[in-house]
């Protein structure tokens, strides 16, 4: 990994107070700016099943077979 000699310096310094290797530091620093930053799937639906609401999950498979129609329609 190439970086800054300033930045390699700040890291050296943090990694030694903090009693930890540059590499940990690193490795911690890129799993927090990957997780705030990683784009999350936008989901059409999130389950199917049964429901003790009534009709709910039967209009869920309407929905469902509607939008698959769309779908199918759109891609010929």
């Amino acid at each position: 990994m190439l970086a800054d000699a300033d930045l390699m310096e700040r890291l050296e310094r943090y990694a030694n107070r903090a009693r930890t290797t540059k590499t940990a530091v690193i490795a911690a620093a890129l799993e927090a700016y990957l997780a705030k930053h990683e784009a999350v799937p936008e989901l059409s639906f999130l389950a199917i099943g049964e429901s003790g609401h009534g009709r709910l999950s039967l209009d869920g498979r309407s929905i469902m077979r509607r939008e698959a129609g769309r779908r199918s329609s759109g891609s010929r």
